[in-house]
């Protein structure tokens, strides 16, 4: 009865892992997913959308003139008392009326250097919203990628465990038959039971890890937790990288280090504008007017003003404070700092690269000599079995074997996906694991 309840619950976690699993995911699919859903690719973007409208609104505010137009009309109803100086009586006016008319188009032009080099500030400040971009686009790839073979690799050590169930059956089998036909004592056959259900414990427990890699997935795609899917099967290893070529490409395309570049030159351009704040600065202004003034009251009943007004001015800063001394100073503290973090960041992505190049390497030697031990715990299992089913070797014997395969199995699927997880990195790190150059336009699949 115990060993039809296990069945049963080993059927029932088979039909939750893979009887749902309707629909086939590819890593690519899954990659097209997460780039059309992702949250933070979607805050980039729009984040590139803000740059480039402050780029080209920035034109209209350094580089056109400013222009105003006014339409006033303003009346009065007042009385009135006048003295002239050639009429020594009062001239008194109940009411008298007067109505004033402006129509005026005013425009002003200031031409100031240093909004040639904000332009080039405000460009580089675009380039860097474009990297940081496709920095969230690399990060999203690398993280799919890696959930992705990670859920492959908790599906393959649950296909591990179940054999290993399925050993842990066999010897019950054949300890309950010898124990019942008399050939071993009731000691052999409870051990293989406690030794079953500890088995049965672990392939319970994985369905939870396999649950967890697969809602850890769906959220790097932006999907419910309870999507479910089928993946594929395998782990496939990419032919071997080079390390010069990974370094070499990464000075070229690593996005992290392009924007450490860029932002230096903003630095350099911030001083640069505030240099420039030094040399002279020409105003001009225009206006068209057209007034018209009545009044019943006054030596003029009417006036009326039309025509054009233009003018300009230079304007030169001769002394602020040494307000502008100081920024100026603070400005090039600064441009070097950027410079000394560029060369801090160089640094740092060439160690990460033979860091994580150094443990690809290992595992990939060491893939070879898990091969080899796996094929051997195998066979070894194998003959422990048949000795055990025929009575010549002890529980313990089988028990070790059957570990041994359990080991052996789990270290050759786990060196290969520290291998592709290693890939990633590598691959993430020299700015080559979606774009091919850092060139290449930011071309993302429209959400449907």
């Amino acid at each position: 009865m115990k060993k039809l309840i296990a069945m049963l619950l080993v059927s029932s976690i088979s039909s939750v892992l893979f009887a749902q699993s309707q629909e086939a995911l590819d890593l690519e699919k899954a990659i097209q997913i997460g780039l059309e859903k992702n949250l933070d690719i979607k805050i980039a973007v729009e984040n590139i959308t803000i740059n480039e409208v402050n780029q080209k609104i920035g034109v209209g505010d350094f580089f056109l003139p400013q222009l105003d137009a006014t339409y006033a009309r303003n009346f009065s109803n007042e009385d009135v008392e006048q003295r002239f100086v050639n009429d020594p009586e009062p001239r008194t006016i109940d009411g008298a009326k007067s109505r004033t008319e402006n129509f005026s188009i005013v425009g002003i032009y200031g031409f100031q250097p240093e909004n040639i080099v904000v332009m080039k500030r405000l460009g580089q400040l675009t380039e860097i919203s474009e990297l940081d971009a496709k920095i969230a686009v690399e990060n999203t790839v690398a993280s799919i990628s890696s959930a992705y073979y990670r859920l492959v690799l908790e599906l393959q050590r649950y296909e591990v465990l179940k054999r290993t169930l399925e050993l842990s059956q066999s010897r019950l089998d054949i300890a309950e038959a010898q124990y019942e036909l008399g050939g071993a004592g009731k000691r052999d056959f409870l051990t293989a039971e406690v030794d079953y259900n500890s088995d049965l414990t672990l392939l319970v427990n994985q369905e939870q890890i396999i649950n967890a890699a697969r809602i850890n997935l769906n959220e790097l795609m932006a999907l419910s937790p309870d999507t479910q899917f089928a993946v594929n099967d395998t782990i496939t290893i990419g032919e071997p990288l080079m390390l010069m070529d990974l370094e070499e490409n990464s000075l070229i395309d690593n996005k992290q280090l392009l924007i450490a570049q860029r932002q230096e030159n903003v630095a350099f351009l911030q001083m640069k504008e505030l240099q420039a704040q030094r040399l002279p600065q020409i105003n001009l202004n225009g206006s068209y007017v057209n007034n018209t003034s009545n009044s019943d009251a006054g030596f003029l009943l009417q006036n009326q003003r039309q025509g054009l007004n233009f003018g300009g001015n230079i304007t030169l800063n001769l002394f602020s404070g040494l307000t502008l001394n100081r920024r100026i100073q603070n400005a090039k503290v600064q441009q070097k700092v950027q410079g000394y973090a560029l060369d801090q960041f160089e640094i740092q992505l060439r160690a990460d690269i033979h860091r994580a190049y150094n443990t690809y390497q290992t595992n990939r030697n060491l893939l070879e000599i898990e091969k080899k031990n796996y094929e051997v715990a195998k066979e070894n299992t194998e003959i422990a079995l048949e000795r055990f089913r025929l009575g010549i070797s002890s529980y313990l014997e089988f028990r070790d074997a059957q570990v041994n395969l359990l080991t052996a199995e789990n270290r050759l699927i786990t060196s290969i996906f520290n291998i592709k997880e290693r890939e990633i990195e590598l691959m993430r790190l020299s700015g080559r694991i979606f774009f091919q150059n850092s060139y290449e336009e930011l071309d993302l699949p429209i959400e449907e």
